[in-house]
């Protein structure tokens, strides 16, 4: 278990300075103000009309960095910071955004892939180190038997969610090409405004891209301590 600890520490420690940069990148270009002086719910209402959508909504979300896209009602949801702002920032996570909505309306098969895991990750997610843990102790009191199968059933939950965290890397890594290629190509923004909307993109990927490095690391971990207490 300590071994677990550090790489849990580990992985905690990275992903909260990547964290860490990504609002700084946000704050940085926050004060890169649009020259053409477009909103972010502006921006996003067009990205979505420039690709022929008119069924998705563009609605203000509470908190900081809560922007997504919601394919159950079609709605691009800008946290208070992105919808009204006028930057470079907010033109890059509107777009991003948007970019989640034409996806969806071209049935891009990795974001029906990660849709299709919410409803199993949501329920399996929680439980899955419990089990996994909760069989390795009972295996260990009672010998290899029904505790083992404990754990393994815990591994595939476990599975299910690093299985949705790569998933969404190319999802998401796709959804800020196309928002930085309709940016540029529309001429929506400035060369300084488009190299701070792409960094700040970049920066937002990472976290998903840690993410996907940890949930593979625990499961790993755990699969060792579960294969590899057998004889």
């Amino acid at each position: 278990m300590f071994g677990y600890y550090i790489l849990i520490g580990a992985i905690a420690l990275v992903s909260w300075l990547v964290s860490n940069k990504l609002k700084q990148k946000f704050t940085q270009y926050s004060k890169v103000q649009l020259r053409n002086g477009m909103s972010g719910k502006e921006i996003a209402e067009k990205m979505l009309a420039d690709n022929g959508i008119f069924d998705v909504e563009v609605i203000s979300t509470p908190g900081q960095l809560t922007d997504h896209y919601n394919p159950k009602n079609k709605t691009v949801n800008l946290s208070e910071s992105v919808y009204n702002q006028r930057n470079a920032a907010a033109a890059a996570v509107a777009a991003h955004e948007c970019g989640h909505a034409v996806q969806h309306a071209q049935a891009y098969s990795a974001l029906g892939m990660r849709s299709a895991l919410v409803p199993i990750v949501s329920v399996t997610s929680g439980m899955s180190q419990w089990l996994v843990i909760g069989g390795l102790i009972f295996g260990a009191a009672a010998g290899v038997g029904m505790g083992y199968w404990v754990a393994v059933a815990g591994l595939v939950f476990m599975g299910f969610a690093t299985l949705f965290s790569f998933i969404t890397l190319p999802v998401e890594y796709d959804a800020s090409n196309r928002a930085l290629a309709w940016l540029k190509n529309k001429n929506m923004v400035s060369q300084e405004e488009y190299k701070g909307s792409e960094d700040a993109l970049k920066w937002a990927a990472r976290t998903y891209l840690v993410a996907a490095i940890g949930a593979l690391a625990s499961l790993l971990y755990w699969a060792l301590q579960v294969f590899g207490g057998r004889d």
